[in-house]
């Protein structure tokens, strides 16, 4: 059966995300966790399904009662499934996460030998679903290593560039078996993307150090027709079409910033499959993050479009400062 022409299409990493209900110690000293859906195109799927667009995840699970789980919260999400994989030898990944607010979340990944998601290959891509989506929406963790890297530089090479098609830098060095070769292939990516997403730490892998600015332009001059760099406390860079704007953040009393990357991602698919401009897409990502931050999970957290709206009735805006 031919998959619909879904308005988000993710793919690469899932996982079950374990957070601690005791916040400010180490993992030694917590005593219950509560669990949750994560992985971070996985998320961005969610984000989009909760602010009322058509989504789906291309990845895999294993053999363990942990994939029935992540099928199920799909489900429940709004999340279609069914590119969900099996792996029969692997186990579904499991990420604990300590929480020191408002800045300090460090991660502990369970992904070893390797993962599902990363055991994607190219020949079992529904490479029609990812030419009609509206969004499709690849990750730097996709291209850590093989199969799923040609799974991915192939299915972006399906995409042609068509529509809006976004690359989150979403490096996690811990997850790449040689460090020194994520630069080079997300350069490969981020040629065959329309939109380009990272934190300045992962820019920087891609395109070298700078400031802010110079590296959203260096982003652009890689292919991409609108980049965004975020920049935490600090705000969001976002450059497109010779014109460029630094957005301010969304004060809220931090709880837990994980999740707060990928409902950014969300709402950034959202807004732009409205229309809207680059400056109010990013602003309204920027509040819908921030609805995330001040929550404990990620997924169970993702905001609807009235939340975002009325946290962002809240505060004050100040304009953002437009550069050349």
């Amino acid at each position: 059966m031919t998959a619909p022409a879904f308005d988000v299409l993710t793919m690469g990493r899932v996982s079950v995300d374990l957070y601690p209900e005791q916040a400010g110690v180490p993992l030694a000293g917590v005593r219950t966790f509560a669990k949750s859906l994560g992985g971070s195109p996985t998320n961005v799927a969610v984000a989009a399904a909760r602010l009322g667009r058509s989504a789906a995840v291309i990845t895999r699970v294993g053999a363990d009662g942990f994939g029935p789980y992540v099928r199920q919260a799909l489900r429940e999400f709004g999340v279609d499934d069914r590119f969900v994989g099996g792996d029969p030898e692997l186990r579904t990944p499991v990420v604990f996460c300590e929480l020191h607010p408002p800045d300090h979340f460090p991660l502990l990944f369970y992904r070893q030998p390797t993962a599902p998601d990363i055991r994607l290959r190219l020949e079992e891509l529904d490479l029609d679903a990812v030419q009609r989506a509206r969004i499709f929406w690849t990750t730097g963790t996709g291209l850590s290593d093989e199969p799923s890297r040609t799974a991915t530089l192939g299915a972006l090479e399906a995409r042609a560039r068509a529509g809006i098609t976004i690359h989150d830098l979403d490096f996690r060095r811990s997850l790449w078996p040689e460090p020194d070769t994520a630069g080079a292939y997300q350069r490969c990516a981020l040629k065959l993307a329309t939109v380009a997403i990272g934190n300045l730490e992962e820019v920087f892998v891609a395109v070298g150090e700078a400031s802010p600015e110079i590296v959203a332009r260096r982003l652009l001059n890689l292919g991409p027709e609108l980049a965004i760099v975020k920049l935490g406390a600090q705000g969001v860079v976002v450059a497109w079409q010779g014109q460029m704007a630094r957005v301010a953040p969304v004060p809220v009393q931090v709880v837990n910033g994980l999740g707060a990357g990928d409902a950014f991602g969300g709402a950034v698919c959202h807004g732009l499959l409205a229309g809207w401009d680059p400056l109010r897409t990013v602003r309204f990502a920027a509040a819908a993050g921030a609805h995330v931050a001040a929550r404990l999970a990620c997924a169970d957290a993702m905001p609807t479009e009235a939340e975002v709206l009325r946290l962002m009735e809240t505060v004050e805006r100040p304009l953002a400062e437009r550069t050349s």
